[in-house]
């Protein structure tokens, strides 16, 4: 049985994104960058896998959910923009952020049946497996 594996698209990053996405520069400047990717938990039981996705501050419309063959994406595109205007100034903010997670996931998975919920920040996928993929234990009498 083949496990949930993690696939990225960026194989040959370029020295500003070595540099921009590293530990140096936001704990420096307090910034992202709008490039952080949410923390992921793969779990799998007789049943089925589940995929948690730790995204506070999004909401369900955020989300993105794609199954391209067995090739399953989660992405998420969010714009704010902050505008304050007084009397003598004028104040704007804008901010970006997005992410995209792919997963390939095995033949054992039933990808009609997948369900998507969202709660407390955390995106929940639940992909169960297809029948005739459940073990059967039997103990088989020697003679």
């Amino acid at each position: 049985m083949l496990p949930l594996i993690r696939r990225t698209t960026e194989n040959w990053p370029s020295l500003a994104d070595e540099i921009f996405s590293g530990d140096i520069f936001p704990r420096i400047f307090g910034w992202d960058g709008g490039r952080s990717v949410p923390a992921v938990n793969i779990t799998e039981n007789k049943s089925n896998y589940k995929i948690d996705v730790a995204a506070p501050g999004l909401d369900k419309n955020d989300f993105k959910v794609n199954l391209d063959g067995n090739l399953l994406t989660v992405s998420s595109e969010k714009e704010v923009k902050n505008e304050t205007k007084e009397e003598d100034y004028l104040r704007r903010e804008f901010s970006y952020s997005s992410f995209s997670r792919c997963f390939n996931l095995p033949e054992t998975a039933d990808a009609n049946n997948i369900k998507a919920s969202h709660k407390d920040g955390v995106l929940s996928l639940v992909i169960p497996k297809k029948k005739e993929s459940a073990k059967t234990v039997k103990e088989i009498k020697v003679s």
